[in-house]
């Protein structure tokens, strides 16, 4: 059959060894396993992240590779930016070469990678594995999404990415806590060993459930050409393409900026003990959970009783990235409690734009042929804005002194993003499909 222009409402032809087309009135309860299993994979990876924001603010471990506060930061980026550069040859490869295999090759490397950084002894041996984990986790946006669209109906879209990205913020939100504890009452290395062992265990249901969407060789000439029915100068010149681009750097910047220094902000700015700071940093994370959840749900149900499905996305993103500015608010106060009220109300307001924001940005305006590419194409700006998230905010902790500007620059970036959504995400600026595919 014939692909539409665009992204939002085309019939979906499945490639060779996927689920079948999407459904209209139900999803299997079989899909709706392996999406809490994608959901379990990105929460994983998100936990492993945050075990070096919990390590970063450990003394012991500082002193040992004789960090400053500059040094934190760019350690703290590593992952972001080896991140970044393998997003697009990771979204390549699973249009080409399925979902099933290159995530768990991919998986089952970046776990060791973590367990390996707590035998580390050098800076730059410990730089290298936070390399490695990065590049290897490259891959689950692209084939996270990838299996959603060819699997998912868009009246359940929205719901399906609150549940998926409940993930990463639960993932944040447990990995810091419970990294903090193991460093406490053990040590660091163990932390790491841990964290990155136990991971392990999610590639034996992700063997067993999801089925092998690799093509046979005698498929693999129709896999291509399905894969290049969007050409990739399409991708480049889509407006809304850049518009995910913008909007996903803004978002991430902030939940990057969260994941990497507030632990070290509770402790230095705010006095709080590592376990303390652990606490918080997962109500900040289970309450972001929970609004993307939500907020996912509510415009499902607007959608499905005739709303528009582009102008409901876009309405929560903009309400989530206003939201998110009241983190400003936190460091102009004085008091303990109402800086802790801020930084977990900023945070939670941030999910009315999760979901949709994705929903959007990846699915409901994007070709199912070119989901891959395309969601690796904008999440190299997720991952640099990691790695700027990072960095700049170790420099100007290191120049000024203090997390006030580093939480200015945080609004100026929200600002940024909300104007992005609501001026470039539009059905009419989707990348093209130019080929034709045959049943």
């Amino acid at each position: 059959m014939t692909q539409g222009t665009h992204g939002l409402n085309q019939t979906i032809t499945p490639p060779p060894g996927s689920a079948g087309p999407a459904r209209s009135a139900h999803t299997s309860a079989l899909n709706w396993s392996i999406l809490i299993l994608l959901s379990f994979g990105v929460l994983i990876a998100y936990a492993d992240r945050a075990s070096l924001s919990a390590a970063i603010a450990n003394h012991d471990f500082n002193r040992h590779f004789a960090m400053s506060a500059a040094g934190r930061g760019w350690l703290g980026s590593a992952l972001f930016w080896s991140y970044a550069l393998a997003q697009i040859p990771m979204g390549w490869i699973v249009d080409r070469y399925g979902v099933k295999m290159p995530y768990a090759i991919a998986f089952a490397l970046w776990c060791a990678a973590t367990a390996m950084a707590g035998a580390m002894t050098a800076f730059w041996a410990l730089f290298l594995t936070r390399l490695i984990v990065g590049a290897m986790e490259a891959v689950v946006m692209p084939a996270s999404y990838r299996w959603m669209r060819y699997n998912l109906s868009e009246r359940h879209i929205g719901s399906a990415i609150g549940i998926f990205t409940m993930g990463n913020k639960i993932g944040t939100a447990i990995g810091a806590p419970v990294a903090a504890w193991l460093i406490v009452a053990y040590d660091w290395r163990l932390m790491f060993l841990v964290t990155g062992a136990l991971g392990l265990i999610w590639l034996v249901p992700w063997l067993l459930m999801v089925r092998n969407d690799l093509p046979r060789r005698e498929d693999m000439p129709e896999a291509r050409k399905r894969a290049s029915s969007v050409p990739f100068r399409c991708i480049i010149a889509s407006p809304v393409v850049w518009g995910g681009i913008i909007v996903n750097f803004c978002y991430s910047y902030f939940t990057f900026y969260c994941v990497t220094w507030m632990p070290s902000y509770l402790v230095e700015q705010r006095g709080l003990s590592l376990n303390q700071s652990g606490v918080y940093t997962f109500f900040s994370f289970a309450g972001i959970a929970v609004v993307t959840l939500a907020a996912g749900w509510a415009a499902d149900r607007i959608i499905e009783r005739g709303g528009d499905p582009v102008t409901t996305r876009k309405a929560f993103v903009v309400a989530g990235f206003m939201g998110g500015c009241t983190v400003v608010l936190g460091a102009y106060t004085n008091s303990l409690d109402w800086a802790l009220f801020w930084n977990i109300f900023s945070l939670s307001c941030l999910g009315l734009a999760s979901s949709n924001n994705l929903a959007l940005t990846k699915v409901t305006l994007i070709p199912p042929p070119a989901i891959g590419l395309v969601v690796g194409v904008q999440h190299v700006a997720a991952g640099l804005s990691g790695g700027v998230a990072a960095s700049l905010s170790g420099w100007l902790l290191h120049v000024t002194g203090s997390y006030d500007a580093p939480m200015k620059v945080i609004v100026l970036f929200l600002g940024l993003g909300a104007a992005a959504a609501a001026i470039l995400l539009r059905p009419e600026w989707s990348p093209r499909v130019v080929a034709e595919e045959t049943d």
